[in-house]
């Protein structure tokens, strides 16, 4: 395996503990990404291939892949090596993993994308490479261009790699706009050019130059760029081209004729771009450049058979998938049709009438738009199945959350827009009129008055009136020099500040009556408002110092200045907790903390190695600053003592804006100018304090004052606004508090994505009054009593019905004409089965099913199911009637769920429970109607699956607390646990469980013990006794907690004096006592006593050889189980650390990390752990190889099990060529049958399955590391193993520690990543 290479050195060495720096995971998690949108600067930017396609925002390619289970395009891949703006991109024709990129700054890079890795560079490509193409006739040679030529082959490998020039290709009289590589003709090349001319080159041919002008240009000087160039897939000749103001021809290369040209509704229509459609001979579609208008096109007409209105904004670039999306598993098998009739054995389908010969091509459309909007439209269904809306394109400069709406946050960016978005759906909501120039800054109004200030490079300061979409305010007291900051005070609603490169700050009120111009020598960068006094404001300025002002005196004098910063200040920030504190930022990459009251600097934060901009203090953790850099990392400090406690490194360029929202002081949006805004969630930081939440401790461990949490080394308390909040809200209540303190902290901790949407829930199925539910609750997932009740209401509003078109017509006219005819004869003889047949055969289907019930309901119902069969096949909406007419509730839900619209599915599941959909009862005329039973579907089952199925959804997606709202919708408290907990939301899952109470214990005592975990090795990160304790404490809310406490009193190193303590706590027996129990359980042969009795003694080793032995004995057996030997070995492997690598336990503790490792692999398949199973496998076999042990395992029989696994669970996959499907043999099945007997059920249900936590799928932008299980780059957040170097996926380490404690480099150190 991959992994072997990375770390067989540790497997050599035995004994290294020595000095052994212990490295904990990131403190600071991803929970969001906001992608940037697609450039609209440079032409060829989106591309396509199979089932994925990428587009180019300013400095990354963003690639989106098909999941095939689901149906649905997710962001995949970010691809950020290039420094400068990209130009160019093209898939590679031959290898659907490969695409390369050209920059700006003359780099041409070549992508795996299956392996998210550069494999060639181009440094220094002469000129920029202002399109660039796969050579079609050549496996692996890149072509490009700069503006002017000539035309670069770059061959990548072989003999002859290198760059050649074309030999034709060069001296070119006008620009390049494009050029376009013949599919079939070898070495055929066609050029567009700015004056609007083309140039075709081929081997063996005179080469043709600026030619085919269109012929209103010929003999002017005007320009008419070629926008779209594309060469006629079932021609060798034929070419299609577009001007941007001549419209489209077909010229023909060869005679240098033009054969048609295109005509466009209107004059003002200009073409943008185009694609020819492969699925349709003789299609193509256009984008408009004004309006998002689609249109198609057939060649052999000169109008546009179809137009769409996509968007408001016009088309920046379209690219046609090659191979439509598949359609997922199909849930049923398709069997025969059971109800055709004797005339209609084998219905075809139908075609197509003449006026409707040019029906939609069943293709699938990238198109990309100028304002950023990214979409995956399918024009056979006329809908969008991915839309991505609005992203910035360029650098996002500020950051803000509305003061009033922690789930709003406003961005400001290079591309003159400021937008509004939810944080919950990453969707934009408002956006502003934009041509501003460059928005640098951005300002919320105090408040809900719905107004955000914003400061741009030339055309002043304004204020935007959201709800009326306009500005409503400009201030040019600037005149044209930029305007860095603007700040509205939040104190004093009439006040805003500016501050600009004309060296003064203006404080002026929001009507335009300039207060105060206060001049400094330079430009003013920063400003701030003290969140403390009204009147105060401090100032950042390129002179390197920092200058406070009084705004309630006449004075235009600072009464501060602060130096001592070596560059130029950017930003200041008052600290919202510490009066009269302050911080700034500098281009010397430090930041500095001053004190006004001392007059002086008492902190100099250096780590930062470039200029930094973003700056923000915690709202409620008054030591804790986070400050953004050009370095492309954010820093979290404890000012205290000037420590840096984490870096995060995942943007790909500058950082600028930093913010959180005081009601969720942990969750912080950063904004950088890689287009992207990012959400983070701090909480780790502060887990101690969660915990003692959770444990209910006494207010004066959660909540403290600012002087006592500033002290150095003092514990995290909270010392904001909202944890007093809360704090004076529980003491006015009366009944059960901790219910309602875990709560209302819960959702002030957690990030964004559920969690207010799970309490609702659980304040539902706990019986809370309806009228308390917040009003945002039906835009969520709502309890199945409501979603009916809603939907309905919903449905009331929306008065506006769609009608949908039925059917087609069948073959050529005559023939038509004939079984029309034929049809009406019928219906005149009164044989209405007849006429219906043909009208089906004639594809006129509701004209059969309008009279079927006059031959039989059940006929008519019959027609009905054929044609919803025939509906599903073609994967058409219109089924949707059908079913529900015949009340097929199963084939509907089942529909939606292959389709991936699971919350449709849901809805219908849900509506038949209660009964509304009506499932017909026949009448014969021979008897009473048919039995009861076979129309009595289980609904309920049905409405569980679909819950299942959505739930699954949420979870792949990174959303675990979102899946276990759908479980909580339906009442299924079990699993709702078991996705928190397999989503690692351990604190919410043990506040939520101890509000539901008894349905959920097991989860949240399973839930607390790994908390408890959690906290015996918090020491490393947070030096302070007592977080043993909070561990005891967490275990002693379980009930029969006594072997955990054992465990936990077991393996917490400290003095004789601490660890007497600890015992006490735990009630259990003294150190000494321990021993003579040991020695009289061990007398008596009650093995498991004394192995416990011995840990918890002086001498924890003597437990060693008694446990293995027992083990080692009960393998050698044939009939061994798991359940005998795991407990004792579970109890084994909490002996203290320092113990454990003593020289003298060496070759106990191999066997210990072997036994543990090959137990861990059967834990692992138990519980379904898939990703980590041969990893386990390989992990054993390695330590079994390298170390000297006696244990009665063999390296054959371990690969003999692992294949068998892999033989038995293979997932059949008949979508994937490469690897055929071949069957278990019966040796393997053998083998695994009897694994599986050793296993048993395991214990706790719904645990079952990967884990998979919030920001699992984001990929990572710049911050790469590669697994050492897998070799593979690791999407989501990452876990260091103790050596500071080695990584794995963070989902990985939470499996592998709950199956096996010791860490996966063999070095008997515990793993600790919950």
């Amino acid at each position: 395996m991959a992994w072997m290479t990375y770390i067989s050195h540790w497997f050599e060495q035995d004994d290294w503990y020595e000095g052994l720096q212990r490295v904990n995971m990131s403190q600071v998690r991803q929970v969001g990404l906001l992608a940037a949108g697609c450039q609209p600067w440079n032409r060829d930017v989106c591309a396509a291939s199979g089932d994925r396609f990428a587009y180019c925002a300013t400095l990354a390619i963003y690639v989106y892949q098909l999941d095939h289970h689901y149906n649905e395009f997710k962001l995949h891949a970010i691809m950020s090596e290039h420094k400068k703006t990209i130009t160019a991109l093209s898939w590679c024709p031959h290898n659907p993993d490969l695409f390369a990129s050209g920059s700006a700054d003359n780099l041409v890079i070549i992508w795996n994308v299956a392996e998210q890795k550069v494999i060639a560079k181009l440094d220094n490509a002469k000129g920029t490479p202002a399109s660039l193409s796969w050579c079609w006739n050549a496996g692996d040679a890149l072509a490009f261009a700069s503006h002017r030529g000539p035309l670069f082959i770059w061959t990548i490998s072989g003999p002859d790699s290198g760059v050649t020039v074309h030999k034709d290709a060069h001296s070119f009289l006008s620009d390049i706009c494009m050029f376009r590589w013949h599919t079939q003709k070898k070495g055929k090349v066609a050029f567009g050019h700015i004056d609007g001319s083309l140039s075709i080159f081929q081997p063996g041919n005179k080469s043709q130059k600026h030619v085919l002008r269109p012929d209103s240009l010929e003999g002017t000087d005007e320009e008419d760029p070629v926008s779209a160039l594309e060469w006629d897939p079932l021609s060798t000749d034929y070419l299609l081209v577009a001007n941007l103001h001549h419209g489209i021809r077909l010229v023909d290369s060869e005679s240098l004729c033009c054969i048609t040209t295109f005509s466009f509704p209107s004059a003002a229509a200009s073409v943008q771009c185009l694609a020819w459609v492969p699925s349709a001979p003789g299609m193509f579609i256009t984008g408009d450049s004004q309006v998002g208008v689609l249109r198609i096109w057939n060649v052999s007409r000169t109008t546009p058979v179809d137009n769409f209105k996509l968007k408001k904004t016009g088309f920046h670039c379209l690219h046609v998938l090659n191979s439509p999306p598949r359609k997922k598993f199909s849930n049923q098998s398709p069997t025969k049709n059971h109800y055709t009739s004797s005339t209609s054995e084998a219905v075809p389908p139908p075609t197509l009438t003449q006026n409707q010969a040019f029906s939609l091509p069943p293709g699938h459309a990238v198109c990309c738009f100028l304002d950023g909007g990214v979409g995956l439209y399918d024009m056979g269904a006329k809908k969008w199945d991915f839309l991505r809306d609005l992203g910035h394109v360029e650098t996002i400069f500020d950051c803000k959350f509305k003061p009033d709406n922690p789930n709003l946050l406003a961005t400001a960016s290079f591309d003159g827009t400021i937008k509004v978005w939810d944080i919950n759906t990453l969707t934009a909501v408002y956006t502003s009129p934009g041509n501003e120039g460059v928005i640098y800054s951005l300002s919320w109004a105090p408040g809900d008055l719905n107004c955000i200030a914003g400061a741009t490079s030339r055309n002043g300061a304004f204020i935007w009136d959201i709800k009326k979409g306009k500005m409503v305010q400009r201030f040019n007291e600037h005149g044209k020099n930029g305007i860095f900051c603007i700040a509205w005070s939040h104190k004093d609603s009439k006040r805003i500040a500016t501050c600009s490169g004309d060296g003064y700050c203006i404080i002026r009120t929001i009507d335009g009556k300039i207060l105060h111009k206060y001049r400094h020598p330079a430009a003013v960068f920063g400003c701030d408002w003290s969140q403390n006094n009204k009147d105060m404001i401090a100032t950042g300025c390129e002179d390197k110092n920092v200058r406070v002002y009084y705004v309630a005196t006449s004075s235009d004098q600072p009464l501060k200045v602060f130096s001592g910063h070596t560059e130029k200040v950017f930003h200041v920030r008052w600290s919202p907790l510490r009066e009269g504190t302050l911080c700034s930022g500098s281009d010397d990459g430090s930041v500095r903390i001053w004190d006004y009251t001392q007059d002086a600097c008492i902190n100099i934060l250096s780590g930062h190695t470039a200029p930094v901009r973003g700056l923000m203090w915690n709202t409620e953790i008054p030591y804790l600053l986070i400050s953004g850099s050009w370095d492309y990392t954010i820093k979290v400090w404890d000012t205290r003592e000037g420590i840096c406690l984490d870096t995060v490194c995942d943007h790909g360029a500058d950082v600028y804006g930093l913010t959180c929202h005081p009601r969720r002081p942990f969750t912080m949006a950063s904004c950088s100018r890689d287009s992207t805004v990012r959400l983070w969630s701090l909480t780790p930081l502060i887990t101690p304090l969660q915990i003692n939440i959770l444990a209910d401790r006494s207010w004066e461990e959660i909540i403290g004052n600012t002087d006592s949490a500033i002290e150095p080394g003092a514990p995290p308390l909270l010392c904001g606004k909202v944890s007093r909040d809360i704090k004076q809200e529980i003491e006015k209540l009366s009944g059960n508090l901790h219910v309602k303190k875990l709560r209302w902290f819960s959702e002030c901790l957690s990030p964004p994505g559920g969690s207010d949407n799970l309490w609702n829930l659980v304040a539902v199925i706990k019986g809370q009054d309806d009228s308390l539910l917040p009003q945002n609750y039906c835009k969520g997932i709502m309890h199945l009593k409501h979603l009916i009740k809603f939907r309905t209401s919903e449905a009331q509003e929306l008065t506006t019905v769609k009608m949908s078109k039925f059917g087609g017509g069948i073959g050529v006219p005559t023939k038509e004409e004939r079984l029309k005819e034929a049809a009406q004869i019928h219906l005149r003889l009164g044989q209405v089965q007849r006429y219906c047949e043909l009208m089906v055969e004639l594809g006129e289907w509701d004209k059969a099913l309008s009279v079927a019930p006059s031959v039989s309901v059940k006929y008519w119902k019959k027609l009905m199911q054929r044609r919803a069969d025939q509906l599903i096949q073609e994967d058409k909406d219109d089924v949707i009637p059908y079913c529900i007419a015949i009340g097929d509730v199963k084939k509907l839900v089942h529909f939606f769920m292959s389709r991936g619209q699971l919350k449709e599915a849901l809805l219908v599941a849900q509506a038949a429970c209660e009964g509304n959909m009506q499932t017909f009862h026949v009448s014969t005329p021979k008897g009473p109607s048919f039995s009861d039973d076979i129309y009595k579907e289980d609904f309920n089952e049905l409405l569980q699956e679909a819950c299942r199925e959505l739930a699954e959804w949420y979870f792949q997606d990174g959303r675990a607390v979102l899946a276990a709202c759908c479980h909580l919708a339906v009442d299924n408290i079990e699993l709702a646990m078991a996705y928190l907990i397999r989503g690692n939301e351990l604190e919410l899952a043990v506040c939520v469980g101890t509000v539901l109470g008894e349905p959920a214990a097991p989860a949240t005592h399973y839930a607390l013990e790994l908390l408890a975990r959690k906290c015996m090795l918090i020491p490393a990160c947070f030096p302070s006794v007592g977080y043993r304790d909070l561990a005891a404490d967490l275990l002693l809310m379980t009930p029969d907690s006594e072997l955990q406490l054992v465990k936990l009193c077991a393996f917490c190193p400290g003095c004789t004096e601490e660890i007497s303590d600890l015992h006490e706590k735990c009630k259990l027996p003294t150190v000494e006592e321990c021993m003579q129990l040991a020695e009289t359980a061990h007398a008596d042969g009650k093995i498991f006593e004394t192995i416990k009795y011995y840990l918890l003694s002086q001498e924890p080793e003597k437990a060693l050889p008694i446990g293995i032995d027992f083990i080692k004995e009960h393998i050698s057996s044939s009939d061994w189980t798991l359940d005998t030997i795991y407990p004792v070995l579970d109890l084994l492997s909490y002996i203290r650390t320092e113990k454990l690598v003593l020289h003298t336990c060496t070759e106990a503790r191999n066997e210990l990390l072997i036994l543990c490792g090959y137990v861990g692999a059967l834990l692992a398949i138990r519980r379904q752990y898939h990703s980590i199973v041969p990893a386990l496998y390989e992990y054993t076999s390695q330590l079994l190889k390298r170390r000297k042990v006696s244990v009665p395992l063999k390296i054959e029989h371990l690969s003999e099990e692992l294949d068998a696994w892999r033989a038995c669970t293979q997932v059949v996959n008949p979508s994937s060529e490469d690897s055929p499907y071949t069957p278990p043999s019966d040796s393997q099945r053998l083998v695994y049958a009897t694994l599986l007997k050793r296993l048993k059920e395991e214990p706790l249900r719904g645990i079952v399955g990967p884990d998979y936590v919030t920001g699992s799928n984001l990929p990572s932008h710049s911050d790469i590391h590669i697994s050492c299980l897998t070799g593979l780059k690791i999407q989501g957040p990452v876990f260091f193993l103790e050596d500071g170097k080695s990584t794995i996926s963070l989902n990985d380490a939470l499996m592998w520690a709950k199956v096996n404690p010791f860490s996966p480099l063999g070095t008997g150190i515990r793993l600790n990543p919950f």
